[in-house]
């Protein structure tokens, strides 16, 4: 489920939108280093692989609407293989599954081919896999990502496979793939509640929060959109949680700021992070059973938390609706924010809930983001955005600068519902 013409998606049980806003041998189809041979070996030189021209933003976009409009075809998918030279599909046994970064070499040797990372969707893996099928066989997701965008609209794909690489510098990282067409930050098996879940991996959960709030906070009008499903949409939660307490701490702790006459915005600013404090530091997450897991944004378990029962299967997508919050003990400036905000944005989730007769997805999960943190942080977005407009000028070249590049606010889109009480977790 992807979210066209806005800022930032994340897709799992349940649905939001970021509101915002060396010397080379080359060859007619494949691109060679000459100091280091084994990086990027037999790597197309222009995009696209199905296609007798190249790909890119235009034929990308035109294909990709086609397949979304088609509604009559017996069978929409183009009847071009891509098993001719990798007949298995695997990442870097053969294209078009060729371009994967696993090292700092292979990055700097992207770096220095922009058509290829400009015109391609980059697929972000935090873990080897997502689980085990009945067989027992590892589920590597973002084999279905790069198939699908290949298949429909001859779209290339680039693995980052952070579990074996480790974080590669996110200040070159980031800049990269958000110009390219799409940022897809995939599963995995590990909890985003429990950091020793990652150990044997060459990355972290700290290193991903690195990664990941450098993405939520790296949008402009012409930057790829991101799409975060599953452990990455769970990252992406806890990273808004992440992203709130920064400002907060860093705006708390500020004297003074430069052409900031008697004051006046570093009060205003310090006013709403007060109340977001108080607000952040007490709120109760509370599952359907009425049992408390957490109080207040400090707990692990603030932004994501247990599913009562694991999701394995399909499963309806249901148009989010606001929550009772004075049966919830959500106060209720949570809830009338969150309405005001799914009233000023629309996007391709919400028409596909309205038009559509029913919209299903697959889910894998035995975790789910917290509706009362989305909620939270949308509620602490607004009044944050809205303190700093009146002085955006001022604030624009402080310290505090990077403040500017937080989003307006979330939009809860849609859940899937455990019953009796229908919902948001995700």
């Amino acid at each position: 489920m992807i979210l066209l013409g806005t800022g930032l998606v994340a897709l799992n049980k349940l649905a939001w939108k970021t509101a915002t806003r060396q010397v080379l041998l080359m060859d007619s189809s494949t691109l060679h280093s000459v100091h280091q041979p084994h990086i990027a070996r037999n790597w197309r030189s222009r995009p696209g692989y199905l296609s007798e021209g190249d790909s890119d933003f235009e034929s990308v976009h035109i294909l990709l609407g086609q397949f979304l409009a088609d509604r009559h075809s017996p069978d929409p998918l183009p009847d071009e293989t891509l098993l001719t030279e990798n007949t298995k599909f695997d990442w870097g046994d053969g294209k078009p599954l060729e371009k994967v970064i696993q090292s700092q070499a292979d990055l700097e040797f992207l770096m220095q081919h922009p058509v290829l990372f400009r015109n391609a969707i980059a697929i972000i893996e935090p873990w080897q896999h997502v689980g085990r099928n009945p067989l027992e066989e590892a589920v590597r997701a973002s084999l279905n990502v790069a198939y699908i965008a290949q298949k429909i609209a001859d779209c290339d794909s680039i693995l980052f496979p952070l579990w074996a690489s480790g974080l590669l510098d996110p200040e070159l990282v980031v800049p990269l793939i958000t110009s390219g067409l799409a940022v897809v930050v995939e599963g995995g098996d590990p909890s985003v509640r429990d950091a020793s879940t990652f150990d044997g991996a060459n990355c972290s959960l700290t290193d991903l929060h690195c990664l990941v709030e450098k993405l939520l906070i790296s949008r402009s009008p012409t930057s790829a959109l991101a799409l975060f499903i599953c452990l990455g949409h769970q990252l992406a939660a806890q990273g808004h949680i992440n992203l709130i307490k920064r400002a907060v701490q860093q705006v708390l702790s500020t004297e003074s700021l430069p052409r900031d006459e008697n004051g006046k915005m570093l009060k205003a600013l310090q006013r709403v992070c007060r109340q977001i404090e108080t607000v952040g530091s007490t709120l109760k997450i509370t599952k359907r059973n009425g049992h408390v897991i957490a109080e207040g944004w400090d707990h692990p378990e603030f932004a994501v938390g247990p599913n009562e029962h694991k999701e394995v299967g399909n499963r309806r997508l249901h148009h989010y609706q606001s929550p009772d919050g004075e049966a919830l003990g959500i106060p209720q400036e949570l809830i009338n924010a969150h309405e005001i905000t799914a009233d000023e944005y629309a996007g391709v989730i919400d028409t596909a809930i309205e038009y559509e007769r029913e919209v299903n997805i697959a889910m894998f999960h035995s975790d789910e983001v917290n509706e009362e943190a989305i909620l939270f942080a949308n509620w602490a977005y607004r009044l944050l955005h809205n303190a700093i407009i009146p002085h955006r000028s001022t604030l624009a070249g402080s310290r505090l600068a990077w403040l500017l590049k937080l989003p307006d606010a979330i939009e809860i889109l849609c859940s899937t519902t455990i019953p009796p009480r229908s919902g948001m977790k995700s």
